[in-house]
């Protein structure tokens, strides 16, 4: 069901009433952008990661966001899917409102355009939020407005206070002079007469500031002005009505209670956030860890600067959270699951050895006869699909035959994780409790010339077999041996580089911890300068007898969040990072993770059932 701000009003009890009877509700979202801030790299702590998110990522528009209300019937042992997709716009209420300032991504845009997004609909028709604080600012301001109305003289308008802060009436400057006494005549014939309105010339909000000031001074209450919006909101109007006392107690409490409408209106979409935190439902997304924290930030609460704030503040609103991307990316899916994009993960669950539910929708929702990825409801209808089919999945280890639902054990391990994405041996952000914290003794901070390309790297630590490269700009990058044991070989033969420096992980986070030897950083003069001129830098063979071989310049690009798992190939783009040898980046993520299971129980990945 498409939701636009010209039926919310029309469908939100419905939107309740499918959220209240939900077993559990599935969300996704659709945004201007990704990432405006440092580059995410394969070795981020969880908090590094949640900074540069918190940082580059939020300044991106909200504009769509699916919610799909799944119920369980144990009678016809089928899933009732209740999908709603929202387009949303923060359009001012007034200009005392906030007005957002956002940014865009061109390849997000393209991207979002090419899947159908309709743009249009998004900034005419888009429901508008506010967050509580902002909700709760406007309020204290409406508050403060009639309580001075109510001090003062009866109102005579829906806008602000139209005399200086003294009081006084406000001077007619000599170039309106003569506009002002036309209009005060207008108005005196107008009382004279037996018409009930009189609708005023257009004009800009300092005359109207001005004819609001003098024909109260001349009129006193026996006149009542209002401001309107002409056809198609292209221009500001005055009607003046003829007034007594009684009308006047009556049209300011219409007007009082006009403004409190528009600013309920205005909520919008918080609303329905709101409703979903207040529900207490499991709430399941797919790579969910950037809607969660727009949704805190532009519906909720600034979000912290600690990731253990954070967490508190999400299990507040949203007690129970689970993400299918991390979900199919382990045991025991990740045997059989390959590439864990949603609409690839949906196509293997619909084969052996995985079964398919039945999923129906009711009579007025018209369901999806084609597949509309990318489309925020869509993609929440397909979340909760394969969650259901990997749920079920795990019933099988039981010899269960019925859906394995919410608040089921199996489910557990699972619950309060969000996956992050190519960190390499840390999968996921607990919500629950404290992060995995790895070994990372094979891992190097490496620092460079600007010219150096991942071969320069893959050279350099050739010796040591293959490795691993997560860059970090143009001059420094993290490198991983998949050969772990040669990491204190490797970091005695190349720590005193002359054009490179080699640090380990360890001693890079916390310099005044190291007890490695260090030297300056130094580059050979042969480094062309900018305009290009100048001789190639020249490496010798005391450098681990290596050589340089010239490669295309490597390109730093953001990878879109849908083409997250396929390769450059497909998605346009240039992998971030890098690996290089016999080994890839899921092996070296497994061998980490059993490394540190085998170390210590507290750190192991999930606690498995033992069917499983």
């Amino acid at each position: 069901m498409e939701i636009t701000r010209h039926n919310f009003k029309q469908v939100i009890d419905q939107v309740s009433e499918a959220v209240d009877g939900a077993s559990f509700l599935c969300i996704d979202g659709e945004f201007t952008g990704l990432n405006n801030g440092p580059a995410l790299h394969g070795f981020d702590t969880p908090q590094e990661r949640y900074d540069k998110l918190r940082k580059g990522s939020l300044d991106f528009l909200f504009v769509q966001f699916g919610l799909c209300a799944f119920k369980y019937e144990t009678e016809e042992s089928r899933f009732v899917a209740r999908p709603f997709n929202f387009y949303i716009f923060p359009r001012p209420l007034n200009r005392n409102a906030p007005d957002c300032r956002f940014l865009c991504q061109a390849s997000s845009l393209h991207f979002l355009a090419s899947q159908g997004m309709d743009f249009n609909k998004v900034f005419r028709d888009g429901i508008p939020y506010l967050s509580p604080v902002d909700e709760q600012q406007m309020r204290d301001t409406l508050d403060q407005k009639h309580a001075t109305q109510q001090l003062n003289s009866p109102p005579f308008t829906s806008g602000s206070s139209h005399t200086s802060d003294s009081g006084r009436t406000i001077q007619v400057p000599a170039e309106h002079k003569d506009f002002i006494q036309q209009t005060l005549t207008r108005i005196q014939s107008f009382i004279d007469s037996e018409e009930e309105t009189l609708q005023l010339e257009p004009c800009n909000a300092y005359l109207r500031k001005l004819i609001y000031s003098t024909v109260k001074n001349k009129f006193s209450s026996s006149v009542y002005l209002e401001t309107k919006v002409g056809e198609q909101n292209q221009h500001y109007f005055i009607e003046a009505s003829k007034a007594n006392e009684e009308l006047l107690k009556k049209r300011g409490k219409e007007k009082r209670q006009q403004e409190l409408d528009e600013l309920d209106d205005a909520v919008g979409m918080s609303k329905i956030i709101r409703m979903i935190c207040q529900s207490g439902k499991l709430v399941i997304g797919h790579n969910m860890l950037l809607d969660v924290l727009h949704l805190l930030h532009k519906f909720s609460y600034p979000l912290p600067q600690e990731i253990d704030e954070f967490k508190s503040l999400v299990n507040c609103l949203f007690p129970r959270l689970l993400d299918t991307k991390l979900m199919a990316s382990m045991h025991p899916f990740k045997e059989l699951v390959s590439n864990t994009t949603l609409g690839d993960l949906e196509a293997t669950l619909g084969k052996e050895p995985f079964k398919v539910p039945v999923i129906v929708f009711p009579e007025d929702f018209p369901g999806y006869k084609t597949a509309q990825e990318h489309q925020a409801g869509y993609d929440a209808y397909m979340t909760g699909r394969c969650f259901i089919i990997m749920a079920n999945y795990l019933g099988t280890f039981k010899s269960q035959s019925k859906p394995v639902l919410p608040g089921s054990a199996l489910l557990e391990p699972f619950v309060n994780k969000l996956y992050l994405m190519r960190v390499q041996d840390i999968p996921y952000i607990n919500l629950a409790g404290q992060d995995l914290k790895p070994n990372r003794d094979h891992v190097f901070h490496v620092t460079f010339p600007k010219e150096w390309k991942s071969n320069d790297l893959y050279q350099l630590f050739r010796p040591f077999g293959p490795i691993y490269i997560a860059w970090i700009d143009d001059k420094s990058a993290f490198v991983a041996l998949t050969k772990k044991d040669q990491s204190d070989l490797a970091y005695k033969m190349l720590c005193e580089g002359v054009s490179y420096r080699v640090r380990r992980y360890g001693d890079h986070k916390e310099p005044h911890a190291s007890h490695g030897r260090k030297r300056p950083l130094s580059f050979p003069e042969t480094i062309p300068p900018r305009n290009g001129e100048g001789k190639r830098l020249k490496v010798t063979s005391s450098d681990v007898g290596r050589r340089v071989s010239p490669v295309t310049q490597r390109c730093i690009t953001t990878i879109l969040e849908e083409a997250e798992d396929k390769p450059p190939t497909e998605a346009g783009e240039e992998e971030e990072e890098e690996e290089h040898g016999d080994e890839d980046g899921d092996e070296m993520k497994e061998e980490i993770l059993e490394e540190k299971t085998n170390e210590s129980t507290q750190a192991q990945l999930f606690e498995e059932p033992e069917a499983w």
